[in-house]
């Protein structure tokens, strides 16, 4: 029997339970340890996961040669510290998204990755959805053609956490490098990842996060405080491609909306479709327009599911050697990206990447 790879999850707030779930039920796997700055949460964590060590310094627990690849959960603004650490331990690296805060950071990231020879995949989970795949496997085929404009929108209308995600110096900043860059990074894979040109963006403070609303209930971070605030409530933006392609999105923490919404579509010469709310594909056929619903197991997005594809993933490529579905230099290109929609923002005109 080949040994089991050991496992280390480094930040073990309400995300690394889509990690650690995964790896518990996965036959090759082994957790080793765990770690969070919060030594209570640490050690009930551990005591979860059976043999697990609970750490509150992730470089102990990268001093583990018992541990062979690390998930890293932590606050944005460790992200790059942390994943170099780790790979200049000789540690395989899945880190959550986004990547890190700024371009020069993934940058260095990239650089340790080259440096180490060491694998590190990027959390962009909407990628390993099984319909997300199903069409990707489609588009690679021409099925679409060329793919020429996407647009993707998630509004939340009252759905600011706190806590973490509305201190830009730990998160970098709000609904865009938190739930935007999902929906640009989904579109982008599934147009084919084209260079981007060129990028216009508006950034939104004007309702904070509003805890004076009553009689309607929202997740809050678990050290949400009401009075720190200072990232974007929305986000918009169009991204231009060198092939020409279009990207528009928006995406709100807040926001006077109706209702929460989430909406990604696309559109190429041969057809055209959706994944969220629900997938469907419009094409055409003997000078008819078809509208073609897949026969799947869901219409939309699992997010659990997603997570136990996205760490099987993981090990498979740990196993094989293989490059991983969300490799470092994607991670590089989305904060290019997502670092040019804020900077466009700020200057109020386009930014050429």
């Amino acid at each position: 029997m080949t040994a089991k790879i050991g496992i280390g999850v480094i930040g073990v707030g309400s995300i690394s339970e889509f990690h650690l779930k995964p790896y518990n039920n996965h036959p090759d796997v082994e957790i080793i340890g765990v770690c969070d700055l919060n030594a209570e949460r640490a050690q009930t964590v551990a005591k979860q996961y059976e043999a697990a060590i609970p750490y509150t310094d992730y470089q102990e627990l990268l001093n583990n040669p018992d541990i062979d690849a690390v998930s890293i959960c932590t606050w944005n603004n460790s992200h790059a510290e942390i994943s170099i650490a780790a790979l200049q331990a000789g540690k395989h690296v899945l880190v959550e998204k986004p990547l890190c805060r700024t371009v020069e950071e993934a940058q260095q990231v990239q650089a340790a990755v080259q440096a180490t020879g060491k694998l590190l995949q990027v959390g962009f989970v909407r990628r390993y959805d099984s319909n997300a795949q199903m069409l990707h496997q489609f588009s690679e085929q021409g099925d679409f053609g060329n793919i020429y404009y996407a647009k993707a929108s998630y509004i939340r209308r009252l759905g600011n956490p706190g806590g973490w995600f509305s201190d830009s110096n730990r998160s970098g900043g709000g609904p865009l490098i938190d739930i935007g860059v999902h929906a640009i990074d989904l579109c982008w894979y599934l147009m084919g990842r084209p260079e981007p040109l060129s990028v216009s963006g508006n950034t939104y403070y004007e309702l904070g996060n509003r805890a004076n609303v009553e009689h309607l209930s929202r997740y809050q971070a678990a050290d949400y405080d009401a009075t720190q605030n200072d990232v974007e409530d929305m986000a918009n933006a169009m991204i231009r491609f060198k092939n020409g392609a279009s990207l528009i999105v928006d995406v709100s923490f807040s926001l006077h909306a109706k209702q929460n919404e989430g909406m990604i579509k696309l559109y190429g010469t041969k057809g055209g479709f959706e994944v969220d709310p629900a997938v469907h594909i419009t094409t055409e056929k003997y000078n008819t327009v078809l509208n073609i619903e897949p026969q799947t197991d869901h219409k939309d997005f699992q997010f659990e599911q997603a997570f136990d594809n996205e760490i099987k993933h993981f090990i498979d490529c740990i196993q094989t050697g293989k490059q991983p579905l969300s490799p470092v230099e994607d991670g590089v290109q989305m904060m290019r990206m997502l670092t040019a929609i804020y900077e466009s923002a700020k200057l109020g005109k386009e930014v050429l990447l």
